[in-house]
């Protein structure tokens, strides 16, 4: 087992250079001059912007501001400054990731509570009038995008009636609707028909009619040797419905005006803060490489088959399974 996670930990570090490199490449061809955008609104002379692309590194070719970024992003987990009031990236990050993440655990709470029941109810059911009404409900609820589903949200249990604050942060009331929102409009409805698909598989194979054939009741079929069957692409869809649910969480946290890593990025994408933007879209990117990287342990432990093939070689070469 330690052999695989080292395999993934060193697939995940050429993935997220690649993704800085070309993060950094594309905010380099932007319109605009970082130096003025840093100076302010104002005349300013040619010379205060030579001077203040010359303090900023700008005058350095694009090879040794590549490599200083990357360096600094690998050895000190730097993500600079910001251009326009020069504060550090990776402190602004910390003081609003864990808004983004508390909503996206929520969410992927919220889907697994409600979603693997539906979706073993439905393939128990296939074909019935339940299933058809779910199938119905979870295609209908894929076609709404989570910002629309998070101000439909807001109308009805904010302004109407009054049962959540529309915006902001406090207590546990505050993250209900973006929750809600970002789990309605980012995999609750997929995440159902995927684990309705996977249910189905395992129930008509030949392990479940060995299990029936011995006179078990069928939720100890069900419960205890379709599910656990299952689960191995159910764990998958969880890790990548995961990641999708924290970039989704960014777009919910500017509806709800709650402080994350969403506005962050929004602002400077406004203000033409480059840095900001590049430095915001690395760190989500790393967030939803580690979550993947997990996905892909549990799957390990999970799933026999890649426990034998690594048992497999270690025997092959003489050494015990660490």
């Amino acid at each position: 087992m330690i052999r695989y996670v080292v395999k993934r930990l060193v697939i995940l570090i050429p993935t997220l250079l690649v993704v800085a490199i070309i993060m950094f490449t594309l905010m380099d061809f932007v319109p605009g001059d970082p130096a003025v955008i840093a100076l302010g609104s104002g005349n300013h002379t040619q010379e205060e912007i030579e001077l203040k692309r010359e303090s900023m590194g700008l005058n350095k070719p694009y090879i040794t501001r590549l490599g200083e970024y990357i360096g600094n992003l690998v050895f000190h987990f730097d993500f600079g400054t910001s251009i326009v009031d020069g504060t550090q990236i990776k402190t602004a990050i910390s003081d609003r990731f864990p808004n983004t993440l508390k909503i996206a655990i929520g969410s992927i709470l919220v889907t697994i509570i409600v979603g693997l029941p539906l979706g073993i109810r439905t393939a128990v059911r296939a074909n019935t009038w339940e299933d058809k009404i779910a199938l119905f409900v979870t295609l209908l609820l894929d076609c709404m995008p989570s910002f629309w589903v998070g101000l439909l949200l807001v109308l009805l249990f904010a302004l109407k009636l009054g049962w959540f604050p529309s915006s902001g942060v406090g207590g546990l009331k505050y993250f209900v609707l973006p929750v809600i929102a970002n789990s309605l409009g980012g995999g609750l409805a997929g995440f159902t028909r995927q684990t309705r698909a996977s249910m189905l598989e395992v129930i008509r194979s030949d392990l479940v009619t060995m299990a029936r054939s011995k006179g078990l009741s069928e939720r100890e079929v069900i419960y205890g040797h379709a599910l656990p069957n299952a689960l191995i692409p159910i764990i998958t869809i969880v890790g990548m419905r995961f990641g999708q649910m924290l970039g989704g969480a960014t777009i919910i946290e500017v509806i709800f005006s709650i402080p994350g890593l969403g506005p962050y990025l929004v602002n400077g994408i406004g203000s033409q803060d480059y840095t900001v933007v590049t430095g915001g879209i690395i760190f989500i990117a790393f967030a939803f490489a580690i979550i993947m990287l997990l996905t892909d342990l549990v799957y390990a432990f999970v799933d026999p088959r890649i426990k034998a093939q690594y048992v497999a070689r270690n025997r092959k070469g003489g050494r015990k399974d660490e």
